[in-house]
């Protein structure tokens, strides 16, 4: 949902606009379809102790500390730092820092590690209908100006780039030349409004097409979005079985995302005459994938759209996962609630009930009825508590593979709003349940970055679902392969920048 009014615009900026390009985010990027807090103040500490440590470590070994925080030691410099703030929760060596060699090596190791993000995003090429009508929010930030030194069209490098920059050519090299990411499924939202849409449906499998014809290899997948109840809405279904061959449908039961609209067209997943025919279709055609987002429900959407809460919540996904088996319900954000608010609102839950709301309902379909095709993703919710409050992120990792299995977690991570994912694959390379937490909710750790459960969440898990016939490695190197390393070579590196919204200085 686009929840962000104009009044509170008033009190973000663009998060590329800031001054400090951390390898991780100091406080909240948001889309906009959620607020962003404030920086609370265990993130200033973050901050403040990390620019130090920077400085520090980037005189010692000759480069600037921007330079330095674009590298391995950098990086894992940043997850030292979150440990001396919030507890022993990521896996990370002192001399991993001090050791541009060592931490290198470490990166080295594990860049062939199968990953798909099965949540991306990039915005569209024509924001001027937003920019001519003050209600849609959306203008608002595509018409922005950004600093952006993409690296991947050298004919964008060293000049001053526009919004324009972010979207297809920023695109490719956030996620392929500065992350592991080997594989990305391009997501969108629905809109009563054509001119509301983050992309036009046509634009996501044209996008795809360009991608993987460029690659010479199966590098981006596409989801075809769903508008229940729209005039003819199943024969756009039927089109896209027989034309654009999408690997997942994206469904939205809130209706239009934009809060403005109030929610039109909203529905349930088990709404037998109206989602049923369409899962008869899918379900026909082997695109088995039925994406739906769920969640990211903030407070103040819930005061204005009360009715819609319903809609956000998970309560319709088991019976229309009893119903049909042969579909996989894929819960993007795995209906996390609290995205929107203060940090602190999921960790008093937490510490009080030991529970998430909505995530921890998610987490329960399985056994109350007796289902095995429901799986969470990870989009957004991972990259904020991650870095917002990492105790809760264990909690959450804990909670959604006790109650799927960490065979059912899709990772995602709503790029490229919050830049190159590579920090939010670093957080979960890195990140551990502590040892008391496992004990008192009997949680299985995580293990080692590159261990069965990671290997799962981070890419497997997602290739079986929407890729099922690639290999989870190229048998000789594609283009993009053969061009991250010479990317590499040259030293390229990450601009550590975010591309949505952040809370302006308090």
């Amino acid at each position: 949902m686009r929840a962000i009014t104009l009044e509170q615009m008033k009190e973000l900026q663009g998060a590329e606009e800031l001054e400090f390009a951390s390898p991780i985010p100091t406080q909240i990027v948001s889309s906009d379809e959620y607020l962003p807090t404030p920086q609370t103040p265990k993130q200033r500490e973050v901050e403040v102790r990390l620019k130090d440590l920077g400085d520090r470590l980037a005189g010692r070994q000759g480069m600037s500390r921007r330079r330095f925080f674009q590298t391995a030691a950098g990086m894992a410099a940043s997850y030292l730092v979150m440990n001396q703030v919030y507890g022993s929760l990521f896996s990370v060596a002192r001399a991993e820092t001090m050791t541009p060699e060592l931490a290198q090596a470490r990166a080295e190791s594990l860049k062939g590690q199968f990953i798909l993000d099965a949540h991306t995003h990039f915005i569209r090429d024509d924001p001027a209908p937003f920019v001519a009508d003050a209600k849609r929010i959306g203008g608002l930030m595509w018409q922005r100006t950004l600093s952006a030194k993409t690296g991947w069209n050298p004919d964008m490098k060293g000049k001053e780039q526009t919004v324009e920059d972010l979207k297809f050519d920023n695109f490719m090299k956030e996620i392929y030349l500065d992350s592991d990411t080997k594989l990305a499924l391009l997501s969108n939202a629905p809109s009563t409004d054509p001119k509301d849409w983050i992309l036009p449906q046509e634009a996501v499998f044209k996008a795809r097409e360009r991608v993987n014809k460029e690659a010479g290899a199966q590098r981006l997948l596409a989801h075809f979005t769903l508008t229940p109840g729209q005039p003819g809405w199943l024969d756009a279904v039927d089109h896209a079985i027989e034309v654009l061959k999408p690997e997942g449908w994206k469904a939205y039961t809130i209706g239009d995302f934009v809060i403005a609209h109030g929610g039109v067209g909203a529905y349930k997943l088990d709404d037998e005459k109206l989602m049923y025919p369409f899962y008869e279709k899918a379900a026909k055609a082997g695109i088995r994938n039925v994406c739906v987002h769920k969640g990211l429900f903030p407070l103040f959407a819930e005061q204005k759209l009360p009715h819609l809460v319903g809609n956000a919540q998970v309560a319709d996904v088991g019976k229309a996962a009893k119903d049909w088996p042969q579909l996989n319900f894929v819960i993007y954000h795995s209906g996390y609630r609290h995205l929107g608010g203060p940090p602190s609102d999921g960790v008093d839950e937490w510490e009080k009930t030991g529970r998430l709301s909505w995530l921890t309902d998610l987490a329960e379909i399985p056994e109350k009825h007796g289902v095995s095709n429901v799986y969470g993703d990870l989009g957004a919710i991972f990259a904020w508590n991650v870095i917002a409050q990492p105790v809760l992120a264990a909690a959450m990792m804990g909670t959604l593979v006790k109650g799927l299995g960490h065979d059912h977690i899709i990772w995602g991570t709503d790029s490229v709003w919050t830049g190159s994912p590579q920090w939010q694959i670093e957080g979960l390379r890195r990140l551990e349940i502590p040892e008391d937490m496992q004990k008192k909710h009997v949680f299985a750790p995580l293990g080692a970055a590159d261990g069965p459960v990671k290997n799962a969440i981070l890419g497997e898990n997602g290739r079986r679902l929407f890729a099922p016939k690639r290999k989870a490695g190229l048998e000789s190197p594609d283009r993009f392969t053969l061009m991250k390393a010479e990317y590499d070579r040259q030293g390229g590196a990450r601009s550590n920048l975010r591309y949505g919204y952040v809370h302006k200085p308090t």
